[in-house]
C-alpha cells in the first residue's frame, strides 16, 4: 500500500498549485483521503479530506475558499488544488488514506496509510 504525494514547488504569493495524491497497492474508491501539512517548527494539521464518492468535503477555515479536493477513482488519485496561496501555506503536505470510506475525517488518528510529503514554499 503506498500514497506518492507530489505537485509542490515554490510560488509567489497569489500563486496556485495542483498537488495530486497517487495511490497503488490498493483500490482508491474504498478509501477516504484526507490532505494534511506541517509548517516548519509546527505540528501537523487538516487542509482538507474527502470521503470515497467525492460527494463529501470539508476544509480546514484557514484554507476554505481557496483550495479545493476532488478525486478520479478511475485513476486511483486525489487531488489538493491550492489558489491564492500564502506564505502561511509554506509546508509540507501529506496525503493520507482512511479505510472507512464515508469518512472525510479531520481526524489524524483516522487515516491508516500516509505519503512521504511534498513540499510547498510560498514567497511573499
Amino acid at each position: 500500500v503506498q500514497l506518492q504525494a507530489s505537485g509542490g514547488g515554490l510560488v509567489q504569493s497569489g500563486g496556485s498549485l495542483r498537488l495530486s495524491c497517487a495511490v497503488s497497492g490498493f483500490t482508491l474508491d474504498y478509501y477516504a483521503v484526507g490532505w494534511f501539512r506541517q509548517a516548519p517548527g509546527k505540528e501537523r494539521e487538516f487542509v482538507a479530506a474527502i470521503n470515497w464518492s467525492g460527494a463529501s468535503t470539508r476544509y480546514a477555515d484557514s484554507v476554505k475558499g481557496r483550495f479545493s479536493i476532488s478525486r478520479d477513482n478511475a485513476k486511483n488519485t486525489v487531488y489538493l488544488q491550492l489558489n491564492s496561496l500564502k506564505p502561511e501555506d509554506t509546508a509540507v503536505y501529506y496525503c493520507a488514506a482512511d479505510r472507512i470510506r464515508s469518512h472525510a475525517s479531520i481526524a489524524e488518528y483516522s487515516y491508516d496509510y500516509w505519503g512521504q510529503g511534498t513540499v510547498v514554499t510560498v514567497s511573499s
